[in-house]
C-alpha cells in the first residue's frame, strides 16, 4: 500500500499482450478524470503525482498515475523505450483504465506524451496541463548538446551515456531517431482543448522558454502559460505544489463548463 495524506492506493497492474505490463494506482470519482504522466526515468511515486492524488480524493475526482514501461515498478527495460512506445502507454492507459473526458497533466517528458496522446484520443480528452513540459528534448536538448565526438560515438555504439538531473542515463540511437518522428515545435499543433502550461525561470534541465514557444504552434485559443522565477525543473517546492493545485482546480472547472457537465 502507498500512505499518502491519509489515502491509501494499491497499486493494480495493467497486463499487455503484445508488450510490457504496466503499474498503475487509481482512484474512482467523478469526471473529468485525472491522468499523471511523469517524465524521464521518473515515477508514479513523485511528489507532485502524489498531491495531485491527494487533491483528488478530496474533491472526489477520478485519478490515474502509472509508471511507464522500464520505469519504477513497470516491466520493460528502459533502454528500450522510446517516445513511440512511451506514447503507447500512455493511450493504452487512456483506452483500458479511463472512461470518459480526461484531463492529461504531463510532467517534463510526460508533457510532450500528452501532446501526443492527445493528437490520437482528441475526443477524450478535456484538457491538458503541462508541468515543465518538454517537447522535443532527445532532439533539441540530448542530440543537439552532443559534440562530434559523441555523434559518433552514438552512431558507432548504438548508445551513449549522459548525465540526467545528476544522473548518469544511457541514451540509445534508438531513442534519438523515434523521436524525430514525433517532433511537435517546428509546426502547427492541432489541439483545441484549455491548456494549461507552468514552468520555473531556473529550471537548468529544460528551458522555460520551451512553454512559450509551445503556446505559439498550440490551435487553441485557451492556453495559459505561468512562469515562475524561482522555481526550479522539479516544481515540488510547498508553493508550486500550491499553484499547481490552484491551477488544476481551475482547469477542472472550465473543462466542466465546456461539457456541460
Amino acid at each position: 500500500m502507498m500512505q499518502t495524506s491519509g489515502i491509501s492506493t494499491k497499486t493494480s497492474i495493467l497486463t499487455r499482450d503484445y508488450c510490457s505490463a504496466i503499474a498503475y494506482n487509481k482512484l474512482n470519482g467523478e469526471n473529468p478524470g485525472i491522468v499523471f504522466i511523469h517524465g524521464f526515468k521518473s515515477n508514479k511515486n513523485s511528489e507532485k503525482a502524489l498531491a495531485i492524488e491527494n487533491f483528488c480524493a478530496n474533491h472526489n475526482k477520478a485519478f490515474i498515475r502509472f509508471d511507464m514501461s522500464g520505469h519504477g515498478e513497470s516491466a520493460g527495460n528502459f533502454e528500450d523505450g522510446t517516445i513511440s512506445s512511451w506514447t503507447n502507454d500512455v493511450i493504452d492507459v487512456l483506452d483500458s483504465l479511463t472512461s470518459g473526458p480526461q484531463i492529461l497533466i504531463g510532467s517534463s517528458m510526460g508533457g510532450w506524451l500528452m501532446l501526443l496522446a492527445t493528437l490520437a484520443r482528441c475526443n477524450r480528452i478535456a484538457g491538458l496541463f503541462g508541468l515543465a513540459a518538454a517537447p522535443d528534448f532527445t532532439e533539441e536538448l540530448i542530440f543537439n548538446s552532443f559534440n562530434e565526438k559523441q555523434k559518433e560515438t552514438l552512431l558507432r555504439k548504438n548508445y551513449i551515456m549522459i548525465k540526467n538531473c545528476s544522473e548518469a542515463l544511457l541514451v540509445s540511437n534508438k531513442l534519438i531517431k523515434d523521436g524525430r518522428k514525433h517532433l511537435i515545435l517546428q509546426k502547427q499543433i492541432n489541439i483545441t482543448c484549455p491548456i494549461r502550461l507552468i514552468h520555473g525561470q531556473k529550471d537548468n534541465d529544460v528551458p522555460w522558454n520551451t512553454a512559450l514557444r509551445l503556446q505559439e504552434r498550440l490551435v487553441s485559443d485557451d492556453v495559459e502559460v505561468i512562469l515562475i522565477k524561482s522555481s526550479d525543473h522539479h516544481l515540488n517546492k510547498p508553493d508550486d505544489i500550491v499553484l499547481i493545485k490552484e491551477v488544476l482546480d481551475s482547469l477542472i472547472k472550465k473543462s466542466k463548463n465546456l461539457l456541460n457537465l
